[in-house]
C-alpha cells in the first residue's frame, strides 16, 4: 500500500505563536537575566510596586536564597521558592489558577535558567497556562555588556515561543547598548516577537540609601511613613520621576494588568 501523502507544514514564525494577552486574566511574570548584578531584583521590586500602586492583586515568589529583595521589601506578598524543586514553581501556577485576576511575580536568582526550562517542559506549562488563560512573560533584565547579549541569544534559542519575552535594558548599569544592536541579537529577539523597555538611570547612592533603610519604593518617597528612607526632598522627587518614567514603559509594553 502506498504511503499516504504527507503535506509539508512550514515552520511557524515564533512571533505569530505569541498569545493574545488581551484575553488573559491571571499572569505569571518571570524576572530573569541569568547573571548577577544586572538589576533583576531591582526591576522585580519596581514591578511589585507598580502592581500595588495600580491596586492590582499580587503574589510574589523569590528564588534568591541569600539576597531575596522581594522577601525583604515586599514580605507581605512574597514567599520563598527554590527553582530546582518544582513544587515552588507549581505553587505559582496554582495561585494564578485559583485567582482569575492575579499577577504572580517570580524573581529568578542567577543561574536558574536550566531549572526553569526543565520545569516549563516537564508538564508543558505553557500549554496548561493557555488552557487556564494564564499569560506567561519572561522579563530579561540586561546590562550593556557582552555577557548579557550572549545570555539573551541563548534565551531566544531555548525559551518556549508561547512565553512572551520582554527585554529590560538597565541603563543604571550603562546606557550604551551598541553590542546588543550590532550583534543582531536584538533583531532576532524582535523577530521572535519580543518587546523592549528601558529602565532609566538612577544614581547608585540613591538606590543604596533606599536599600540600606530596607524601604519599599512607596516608603522611600513618602517621608511620613515611619519606615521611610532618609531621602532628601530632591532625592524623593528624583525617585518619583524615575518611577513615573518606568511605569510608563511598563504600561507601554502592555503585558501587566
Amino acid at each position: 500500500m502506498d504511503e499516504p501523502h504527507r503535506q509539508h507544514v512550514a515552520p511557524q514564525n515564533p512571533a505569530r505563536m505569541q498569545p493574545n494577552y488581551a484575553r488573559y486574566m491571571s499572569s505569571i511574570h518571570f524576572i530573569g537575566g541569568e547573571k548577577g548584578g544586572v538589576g533583576k531584583s531591582l526591576f522585580a521590586r519596581v514591578l511589585a510596586q507598580y502592581l500595588i500602586d495600580h491596586e492590582l492583586p499580587l503574589a510574589a515568589f523569590d528564588s534568591d536564597q541569600s539576597h531575596g529583595s522581594l522577601l525583604r521589601y515586599y514580605a507581605d506578598y512574597t514567599q520563598p521558592i527554590v527553582p530546582a524543586k518544582t513544587d515552588g514553581l507549581d505553587r505559582a501556577v496554582e495561585a494564578a489558577a485559583e485567582d482569575g485576576q492575579l499577577s504572580v511575580l517570580i524573581d529568578l536568582a542567577a543561574q536558574t535558567h536550566g531549572s526553569l526550562q526543565a520545569w516549563l517542559q516537564s508538564a508543558d506549562v505553557p500549554g496548561l497556562a493557555a488552557e487556564l488563560q494564564i499569560g506567561l512573560t519572561y522579563w530579561h533584565v540586561m546590562d550593556a555588556g557582552h555577557d548579557s547579549v550572549s545570555l539573551l541569544s541563548r534565551l531566544i534559542d531555548e525559551l518556549d515561543p508561547r512565553v512572551r519575552l520582554v527585554l529590560v535594558l538597565n541603563e543604571i548599569r550603562g546606557d550604551q547598548f551598541e553590542q546588543l544592536q550590532s550583534s543582531g541579537v536584538k533583531a532576532r529577539a524582535e523577530e521572535r516577537g519580543a518587546l523592549a523597555l528601558a529602565m532609566p538611570r538612577l544614581p547608585d547612592n540613591t538606590v543604596q540609601r533606599i536599600d540600606s533603610h530596607g524601604a519599599s519604593f512607596w516608603a522611600a518617597i513618602n517621608p511620613q511613613d515611619p519606615n521611610g528612607s532618609a531621602l532628601g526632598l530632591i532625592e524623593r522627587q528624583r525617585v518619583k520621576v524615575w518611577l513615573q518614567r518606568l511605569y510608563a514603559e511598563i504600561a507601554r509594553v502592555g503585558v501587566v494588568g
